[in-house]
């Protein structure tokens, strides 16, 4: 909203300033920034993910289970070009699917999501060792400075 109202105030300056031709170079000023707004905000998101769930499509094997458009969940069991063969249910119906009617494939973001915590784990243990390496490097030099008011006394 306040976004809104700058570019308002900004057309009615520039509209206001050197007549005519000022009002038209403003306008084009404005126009050209709401439209790299727009890019920004809306249509490079979209072309990101769009090009997210292409390569998921494309990356599907066989022994993946994925979740349909329309909620079906199966397991993959043959490929094609356009299309593939899911199995579902406990008594394995088979249904052909276009490859485009995948919404999610839940195999690799299981295993996305153990990665992540892997290396989150990894990464907290890294950081505990640090804290003991600075803790041990304090008693060393405790233990140091002891030793010195020993020495001298």
């Amino acid at each position: 909203m306040d976004f809104l109202f700058t570019m308002q105030m900004f057309s009615q300056q520039a509209a206001g300033g050197a007549g005519g031709a000022g009002s038209a170079t403003g306008s084009i000023v404005l126009m050209v920034l709401l439209v790299g707004v727009m890019y920004f905000m809306m249509i490079r998101p979209q072309r990101k993910r769009q090009k997210e769930e292409q390569e998921m499509r494309s990356s599907l094997e066989i022994g993946d289970e994925i979740i349909t458009i329309g909620g079906i969940v199966g397991k993959v069991v043959k490929i094609r070009e356009e299309d593939i063969v899911i199995e579902t249910g406990a008594d394995r119906t088979k249904m052909r699917l276009q490859r485009w009617a995948v919404n999610t494939n839940v195999t690799k973001t299981e295993q996305h999501k153990k990665e992540v915590e892997a290396a989150r784990e990894a990464a907290r243990d890294k950081k505990a060792k640090k804290a003991d390496s600075k803790e041990t490097v304090t008693e060393k030099s405790d233990t140091a400075k002891e030793a010195e008011k020993k020495i001298e006394e």
